[in-house]
């Protein structure tokens, strides 16, 4: 599809993308040239990284320098042959992870070299582990000290994990995204209902 300006309506595998340098390349299914992904683009979508092999949707524009993206419209990510990331998370959670509700949190830090970071979901004070493959299952190559997040989260055998990361603008469309303390309870009691249901 195109529209009188010359922009085009592509849907593409991620070739690669760097967010230190602050671009990428998405790999032009129609055969022709790659199509440049910026990352000022990418955050207008809501998203710091995307991960190698995810599926972006965007309109893409024609500018002296070749393709370029001009808004990311959807990111799915990369396809899985339906096994768990890592083995904290069994196959039955993996299914089902539609069935978790979808949190708002923010990343208090994430080390790719380690693999690993944490965030917090607003209202609750616990550290929520997010293991660089699950991550990368979920469509991200990276996260950035503050970045708003939605997770699907769990209890794992050493503390609460994130079993899912969604972007935040995702997260926002979800109606059982929940924003702080629930109405009507108490906040300990919201937060012993929280890791009840986390942990189901």
């Amino acid at each position: 599809m195109t529209d009188d300006d010359g922009m085009k309506l592509v849907s593409g595998r991620v070739k690669w993308f760097d967010p230190t340098k602050g671009y990428g390349f998405i790999l032009n299914a129609d055969g022709g040239p790659d199509i440049l992904l910026h990352a000022n683009v990418l955050r207008n979508f809501g998203r710091s990284s995307v991960a190698d092999q995810s599926r972006v949707t965007a309109w893409v524009q024609p500018t002296t320098r070749g393709l370029q993206a001009s808004e990311v419209l959807e990111i799915e990510p990369p396809e899985s042959d339906g096994t768990p990331p890592i083995a904290d998370l069994d196959s039955e959670v993996v299914e089902n992870l539609d069935a978790l509700p979808l949190r708002p949190a923010r990343v208090k830090w994430f080390d790719k070299g380690k693999g690993f970071g944490f965030a917090n979901i607003f209202g609750h004070p616990d550290d929520v582990f997010i293991h660089i493959e699950v991550l990368r299952h979920s469509g991200f190559s990276d996260l950035a000290i503050g970045e708003a997040i939605g997770m699907r989260v769990v209890e794992g055998p050493r503390g609460l994990m994130a079993a899912q990361i969604t972007s935040w603008d995702r997260g926002g469309e979800e109606s059982e995204l929940a924003l702080g303390p629930l109405a009507g309870h108490e906040p300990e009691q919201d937060q012993d209902d929280f890791l009840a249901h986390v942990a189901e």
